[in-house]
């Protein structure tokens, strides 16, 4: 996975896969700074990953400055990022797009999970399975 620095953001483009279906996201912030791993909503829609209002839970999302959004964190079954199997990781839906500019955000979670090994020489990450 390669990663480049946007407005000295390190921004990086992913594949996610839900029950066979795909999408290509280009915009995705690698935050190390931000616990969870969170998606636009509208975003995820398209393959059919919508908020579970009934077995998700409301999170507030912080970010700099102290401004908040509501988020819906919930289990995704059948969910991969990359190759890497998601169905036991809990991941965030909400409002990104617009207020932020980003596709998602890559949170330490998921970084953690995957075993993410960032090659600043090289600019890619590397995942260990």
């Amino acid at each position: 996975m390669k990663l480049h620095f946007l407005h000295g953001l390190p921004i990086i483009s992913l594949t996610l896969t839900y029950q066979g279906e795909s999408i290509s996201l280009r915009n995705l912030l690698f935050d190390t700074g931000c616990a969870a791993t969170v998606f636009d909503s509208d975003i995820l829609a398209v393959i059919g990953i919508d908020i579970d209002f009934i077995n998700g839970r409301a999170k507030r999302m912080y970010g700099v400055g102290g401004t908040s959004e509501i988020c819906y964190e919930q289990q995704i079954p059948d969910f991969c990022i990359e190759d890497i199997d998601l169905s036991d990781f809990p991941i965030q839906l909400g409002s990104i797009q617009e207020p932020y500019g980003f596709d998602g955000i890559i949170g330490i979670d998921f970084m953690m999970s995957a075993k993410c090994k960032v090659n600043f020489e090289t600019m890619t990450i590397e995942f260990d399975k």
